[in-house]
């Protein structure tokens, strides 16, 4: 959430940042409650000195053994009157807040302008795609074939974009989640938490998944519950409406969890294989830093997401997201992508993101910089390291052989008993 001083003196500087992502939004709503309560605390401070100094008129009176019965009459109603306009402040000020939790982060100025994903700028490409002597097939086919995984069973027992992992294909999955906590945490210094895989709505609130994107999410009926959409949910609020202290800073967590979405407004979309899907594994990165180290954290914290991809010899590359392309919460989004030859592209395996202190300003999450200084919000930063299932199919893309086999990386055989092969046996 924006800083309500801030909107209320640059509404117009906020409106065109927020074109700039592509959206138009309305703050005239804004701007008109804004202006009532000014009015309105105007009229409150007049009755509160009206009533202080009728209230030593009162006690002169009192003292003088004058009959003081009207005026303290008319001061039960100024009493009453001003209770009535603290009461209407205080519900424009929920208002007002109400109404910034729509309005989405602002672009930090190095985001390069842009209306889509074709305006995203590449960084760097690390690696080179693999070379076949043969065509390179989608990673359904080959899971199909290998029997590893099994989408018509996950579609029976569950739904559309639901899969069961068979034998090498649940192995190799539960072989990842491993590899990249241990990486994260021995490497990486990351401390690893397991967090609910359920959340409130005040969690959701505070990550910016609420109240906007309630169609993204799988709500539990009948209470305040919902599954996770992602792990950044349930870490990021482990902190909500806590004091940090500045000497912990940057905290560093790593979480596996399950992760759950709707996929609202996806439909057509990578309907075949496991790339979107209403259920999925993802290793996730949060951070918590000073608003000083933020943009240092956010470029770590993309490499020690890519370094996941290179000890698995898989190419990729990194972009930064245009203002039109990022998503609500972010000031500035780096993407991953992965290449995938079966389908001859790059695909998203991880964003890492800054938040600054929009999600902090939220959950309400603070430090004190130095002894005597003030309270300020941290800033907040997280990222997929990485998307599970995504870096399964990368695997069996890549490594693909000619007689239907895959090869398994090197660093990942260690966590699967030395495995070198995945066969249809």
């Amino acid at each position: 959430m924006l800083d309500i001083n801030f909107v209320r003196e640059n509404i117009e500087a906020v409106i065109e940042k927020t074109r700039l992502r592509g959206l138009e939004i309305d703050l005239n709503g804004f701007a008109q409650l804004d202006a009532e309560r000014k009015q309105l605390i105007g009229d409150i401070e007049s009755l509160r000195h009206k009533r202080n100094v009728t209230s030593e008129e009162i006690a002169r009176m009192k003292k003088a053994k004058s009959d003081a019965t009207e005026l303290v009459n008319d001061m039960r109603l100024v009493s009453a009157r001003i209770k009535e306009l603290d009461e209407k402040i205080k519900h424009c000020e929920l208002t007002l807040r109400e109404m910034l939790l729509f309005v989405p982060n602002i672009p930090n100025s190095s985001v390069p302008k842009g209306r889509s994903s074709d305006d995203n700028v590449e960084i760097r490409r690390v690696g080179k795609p693999p070379e076949f002597a043969f065509a390179p097939r989608p990673h359904w086919e080959i899971g199909t074939d290998l029997q590893i995984l099994d989408f018509e069973r996950g579609a029976k027992i569950a739904g559309s974009r639901f899969t069961l992992y068979w034998k090498m294909g649940a192995r190799m999955e539960r072989a990842l989640i491993n590899f990249m906590l241990d990486i994260h945490t021995h490497r990486h210094g990351y401390q690893e938490v397991l967090p609910p895989f359920i959340t409130n709505s005040t969690s959701l609130v505070g990550t910016g998944n609420l109240p906007k994107f309630g169609e993204d999410l799988f709500k539990i009926e009948k209470t305040d519950y919902y599954l996770i959409p992602t792990a950044e949910v349930p870490v990021t609020n482990i902190y909500r409406d806590e004091i940090l202290n500045a000497a912990d800073l940057p905290i560093k967590l790593v979480a596996y969890t399950p992760c759950f979405r709707s996929e609202a407004g996806s439909w057509g979309k990578d309907t075949r294989g496991l790339i979107r899907q209403h259920q999925f594994n993802k290793v996730e990165l949060v951070k918590f830093a000073s608003p000083a180290d933020s943009y240092i954290e956010l470029e770590s914290l993309t490499k020690d997401a890519e370094e996941i991809l290179a000890l698995l010899g898989l190419h990729y590359r990194v972009v930064t997201l245009c203002t039109g392309d990022m998503g609500f919460s972010s000031a500035k989004t780096h993407d991953i992508e992965v290449w995938l030859p079966g389908q001859n592209t790059f695909r998203e395996i991880s964003s890492c993101s800054n938040f600054e202190d929009f999600q902090a300003r939220r959950a309400n999450i603070k430090y004190r910089p130095s002894a005597n200084a003030k309270l300020e919000f941290v800033h907040t930063l997280n990222g997929s390291a990485l998307a599970v299932g995504r870096t399964l199919v990368a695997i069996l893309e890549n490594y693909q052989q000619e007689d239907g086999s895959v090869i398994v990386p090197d660093a990942l055989r260690p966590h699967m008993d030395n495995i070198e092969r995945i066969t249809k046996s």
